[in-house]
């Protein structure tokens, strides 16, 4: 069988070639087999990447078991928690698809027959798929896993609670005393962290998409089920590489509403929303925003996962995972049972092989008895969003579903949460926080600070928080984000004054301004130009490039 490693290896002339790769250790045999190409992104900074060397020697045995030669090599990688509310937040988003763009220089140069990616955190997981998208070279996603819970005084803990005590202790109901006793307990060992935030919803949407093993997006990092199915997707990826089942065999139009049914289902990180629209555009497939809103109503809310419950991704895990949701999704008729996965098998044909049921339904739920009956996560448009904005519905108490108050206007969130620790907000106001989006940040933001400050300082039953930045999976209230066009590009919000009134209707899918839509045209037309606020290095570079978030913030194919 020819193969594309053949490229760098056969006849006389690859004589330099081979003589370099005997310099790894490379034998004659090693070389007749399809060469797999291993990204990892392990290093030392995110929790969710520390253990990933351990993991990727299971890759390597499974892939020397199914007779493939296994080739490891390295991408960058953001933690979001240590980025996040100083200027790191802003490279978060950004490396997404510097990430994507690594991957294609190295299977480009280096001519691989199939790839291994190997990620557990927020911009290198859809990172990573972006590239498999673009390269479609039969590829496999491997996440590293979640985070176990901790413990803090008798109750389960993570990362977010520790962001919404820095609240608690500006509230005065915190000792700081108390906040390092959380600081310490809240993230215990290796995975990413514990709810179903951004790195673990993204874990298991790409497992709904078809790109990962079954259980492979909930499996804990520290669990033998990790290198179980890190072994099983070794032998898996030679298997697709004799098969030619490529990325856009399985990223197809059915794959993607498979992953918005169940992202509904969970209940998920609203930067899905960016994430998947991007991976359906390198794949060729028509998917923004507004598409996620068409499955909203239809859905139901099915989990009662961190931050909107107390469960945590090893509880779903055990409860059955995305199998047990795409079972019980399928028997509501909502799940396209013909797209394929990598198991080689399409959807339907899968869950019947690993008997996918719900093993415990305090976790998940049954469509019967949902969580409520609605999507967790909703698209608003209005005045202030003409291509939409999107919020986390599942996690905004019953009292802020519908709430109109006077906006309260930043222009970074840096400057929103001095305001908001420093006791300057009131009750019922809006916080606006924009120019933070795609092309205004630039890098578009994520909010976790500021929300959960208001969280932890009691305020997410009675203020707002919309800006055209995005929020972490950790993030919990009325928090409205993606707003598009964003105020950099003479979006609605630009024109948005201290005081005005907005009213988030989240049942009724609106966020409006209590303005004319003259009065929102005569503001916008007297604004000074827009200037950037950084002129050099890779985030000009990106702002100049980058799309609306409507779009999923992606570069021009």
């Amino acid at each position: 069988m020819a193969k594309r490693s053949d490229l760098m290896i056969q006849g006389p002339e690859r004589a330099p070639h081979r003589s370099l790769l005997r310099a790894e250790g490379f034998t004659d045999w090693e070389m007749e087999r399809p060469i797999i190409g291993i990204a990892n992104s392990f290093n030392e900074i995110i929790p969710g990447h520390m253990h990933l060397d351990k993991v990727v020697e299971a890759v390597k045995a499974g892939v020397y078991a199914a007779g493939g030669t296994p080739v490891v090599f390295n991408t960058i990688g953001v933690c979001d928690g240590i980025a996040m509310n100083h200027i790191g937040m802003k490279y978060s988003l950004p490396s997404r698809e510097l990430i994507a763009d690594s991957l294609e220089i190295m299977a480009m140069a280096h001519p691989f027959d199939g790839l291994v990616l190997v990620a557990s955190c927020d911009k290198i997981i859809p990172g990573m798929l972006i590239a498999s998208a673009r390269l479609n070279l039969p590829s496999i996603f491997l996440p590293g896993g979640p985070m176990l819970p901790g413990r803090h005084r008798g109750r389960e803990v993570g990362v977010d609670k520790v962001f919404e005590a820095v609240g608690r202790v500006k509230a005065g109901t915190m000792s700081p005393a108390e906040l390092r006793e959380l600081e310490c307990a809240a993230c215990p060992g290796a995975g990413s962290c514990a709810g179903m935030f951004t790195a673990n919803t993204m874990s298991n949407l790409a497992e709904a998409l078809g790109m990962v093993l079954p259980y492979g997006g909930s499996a804990p990092a520290v669990y033998a089920e990790r290198l179980w199915i890190a072994k099983e997707t070794g032998q898996a990826i030679v298997r697709l590489v004799r098969r030619n089942l490529r990325p856009r065999d399985i990223l197809t139009r059915e794959a993607f509403e498979n992953a918005i049914v169940c992202d509904m289902a969970l209940g998920g990180s609203t930067n899905s929303a960016l994430h998947l629209p991007a991976i359906a555009y390198y794949a060729g497939v028509e998917l923004t925003l507004s598409d996620f809103g068409l499955f909203t109503d239809t859905t139901p809310h099915l989990t009662t996962l961190a931050p909107a419950g107390p469960h945590h991704v090893v509880d779903f895990f055990h409860a059955g995972g995305i199998p047990a949701v795409l079972a019980e999704l399928r028997r509501a008729g909502l799940v396209r049972e013909k797209a394929l996965t990598v198991t080689g098998m399409p959807v339907g044909r899968m869950l019947r092989a690993v008997r996918a049921g719900i093993r415990d339904t305090s976790v998940i739920r049954t469509c019967k008895d949902p969580v409520h009956a609605t999507g967790g996560l909703a698209v608003l448009r209005g005045n202030l969003a003409p291509d939409g904005a999107i919020v986390k519905q599942a996690a905004v108490a019953e009292e802020m579903l519908d709430h109109t108050g006077p906006a309260r206007i930043f222009d970074s969130e840096e400057e929103a949460f001095r305001a908001i620790t420093g006791g300057k907000i009131r009750k019922g106001d809006v916080v606006v926080v924009r120019y933070e989006g795609p092309r205004g940040g630039p890098g578009m933001q994520e909010m976790l600070s500021p929300t959960a400050a208001l969280a932890g300082m009691g305020l997410d039953r009675e203020v707002a928080l919309i800006t055209d930045g995005r929020f972490s999976g950790a993030s919990r209230g009325s928090a409205v984000g993606h707003i598009s066009p964003e105020a950099a590009a003479r979006g609605p919000l630009a024109a948005l004054q201290e005081g005005d009134l907005v009213r988030i209707d989240i049942p009724g899918r609106r966020l409006e301004a209590k303005l004319s839509a003259r009065e929102i045209r005569r503001r916008l037309a007297a604004l000074p130009p827009f200037e950037p606020k950084v002129r050099t290095g890779y985030l000009a570079r990106y702002a100049q490039m980058v799309s609306s978030a409507a779009q999923g913030a992606v570069f021009p194919r």
